[in-house]
């Protein structure tokens, strides 16, 4: 149990004395850099998605 304790007090010394945190401005540029990324990869799912629908309809069609 003294093995967890002291985990628990180094994490805590880790975490408060070690760990270089970001600044508000560093997180809110992250922020918006991933919200970017994550529009600019659904776009190019949705633009890869309407052209296969195409493709499909236009294939099954022209079976008919």
């Amino acid at each position: 149990m003294a093995g967890v304790a002291e985990y628990i007090k180094e994490s805590y010394i880790e975490l408060t004395e070690k760990v270089t945190w970001p600044t508000w401005r560093e997180l809110q540029s992250s922020a918006v850099l991933v919200l970017v990324a994550a529009i600019i990869i659904a776009l190019v799912i949705l633009g890869m998605d309407q052209i296969i629908n195409y493709l499909l309809k236009l294939f099954y069609t022209s079976l008919t």
